[in-house]
């Protein structure tokens, strides 16, 4: 079984060595002495640091995504519904409002 840091960008051989070429492993009291040298790292070279207790990897610090551009999620105004006034959704549907193959 392999390890969590692996298993959600493992999908090729290319990809987990092109991850591997951009991981620092640092243990715990390393990355507080160096934190800010490990930030820049990160921002400049695209590095992923790897923070390891007792030789084990428990945290990652990566690049952050980009957000994706937020949608225009406007009603379409030809979708438009006017109710009548004396419409009412509770009351249940005659049979000439139900389909055909639901009669």
């Amino acid at each position: 079984m392999r390890g969590p840091e692996l298993q959600a960008d493992s999908l090729t051989l290319s990809g987990r060595l092109a991850r591997l070429a951009n991981m620092i492993t640092v243990n715990m009291h390393e990355a507080k002495t160096r934190l800010s040298e490990l930030v820049k790292a990160v921002e400049e070279r695209n590095e992923t640091v790897v923070l390891c207790r007792g030789g084990h990897a428990v945290a990652e610090i990566r690049r952050r995504s980009r957000r994706r551009a937020v949608r225009n999620i406007a009603p379409d105004p030809q979708l438009h519904v006017e109710f009548s006034r004396d419409y009412r959704p509770d009351e249940p549907l005659t049979k000439d409002e139900w389909p055909a193959s639901r009669r």
